[in-house]
């Protein structure tokens, strides 16, 4: 069992919607356990370290807060980093590690995600935002929206999401390619796609849906080139990472209509700022960062948060987070 008195000081943060109380039975904890919740963010480095520094336990979403070695060094009394999701890019886990504190994650679905590209997909092919606040205000039939039948999905990333992107493609009579770095013939055959160059597949997608893990090599990934290929009918779409796109490019190629338009989920710098184009853009769906943001995966992820803790306090086993960062650069976008 760890060594710390109880109750342990548990700050819960970054619960922009006010609802992490509600999603779990913290009860469970009653007497162990001093609970603080935190709706906002806090960017700023030395802001964050005096908020953070009573704490013995962090529960984090996902990446929304980062947590870095200049952040955890700074925290003598942090023992225990309770993270959703099985992995959270934001967190320095090695620093963690090295300074005695344990971090763990939660499971996950990604249903939640795919569920939301498509109805992002939808809304731009049937322009549902225009039609819907034009009818508020006195408009009919303003419009004239896409079919997805017979059209072209480029599934960029045929992984876990991807291949189940292209899966719903398939069952809208959808033509799907795919490609990245690694995917070869057989295993996009598997998949019900096509494997297509990376230039064919902006050339030839009439809708565009981006689904990879932002790394070094997916950082900036699709840029100005990669936007040039695309027809000035296609329609991009982004629930993965702000990053892997250009978005001085993607503002540019919206702004001055080289493509359709544009659904997007993430961005570089979220919350996204006020005045930013892609709040003001009339070619542009943009939602905030909601792709995981379901009652089910809230559940699940403060559900296993509440059962982490609880193990930990006991001194049982719980599932670690790995240290992605190794891999990635560190993400500049917060959920």
């Amino acid at each position: 069992m760890p060594l710390i008195d109880i109750p342990v000081a548990i700050a819960i943060l970054d619960d922009y919607q006010n609802v992490a109380l509600q999603m779990a039975d913290w009860s469970r904890l009653e007497g162990k356990a001093k609970i603080t919740v935190f709706n906002d963010l806090i960017a700023d480095t030395d802001a964050l370290v005096e908020r953070l520094q009573p704490f013995d336990v962090l529960c984090v979403m996902r990446e929304r807060t980062l947590l870095p070695a200049s952040v955890i060094e700074r925290l003598p009394n942090l023992k225990l980093i309770a993270s959703t999701a099985p992995i959270n890019a934001a967190i320095d886990v090695a620093a963690a590690t090295a300074h005695g504190i344990f971090v763990s994650g939660t499971g996950y679905t990604s249903s939640s995600t795919i569920e939301l590209t498509w109805a992002l997909i939808l809304a731009l092919a049937r322009k549902i935002p225009s039609e819907a606040s034009a009818l508020r205000h006195g408009g009919w039939q303003v419009s004239v929206g896409e079919d997805l039948s017979g059209k072209s999905l480029g599934v960029l990333g045929l992984g876990r999401i991807g291949s189940r992107v292209a899966k719903i493609g398939r069952a809208f009579d959808m033509k799907v390619m795919a490609w990245s770095q690694n995917l070869t013939a057989e295993r996009a055959e598997a998949e019900g796609a096509r494997l297509v160059s990376k230039d064919e597949l902006f050339r030839q997608a009439d809708f565009l849906t981006i689904h990879l893990i932002l790394s070094r090599r997916t950082r900036s990934l699709v840029g100005a080139s990669e936007l040039a290929l695309m027809k000035p009918s296609s329609l991009l779409i982004n629930t993965s990472r702000g990053a892997i796109v250009d978005e001085v490019a993607l503002v540019a190629a919206l702004a001055e209509r080289r493509i359709a338009g544009a659904a997007l989920d993430v961005f570089n710098v979220e919350p996204l700022p006020e005045g930013h184009p892609f709040r003001t853009l009339d070619n542009v769906i943009a939602t905030p960062h909601i792709g995981y943001v379901s009652k089910r995966q809230y559940e699940t992820f403060y559900g296993d948060t509440v059962e982490n803790i609880l193990a930990w306090l006991e001194g049982k086993p719980i599932r670690p987070t790995p240290d992605v960062r190794a891999a990635s650069t560190t993400p500049q976008s917060r959920p």
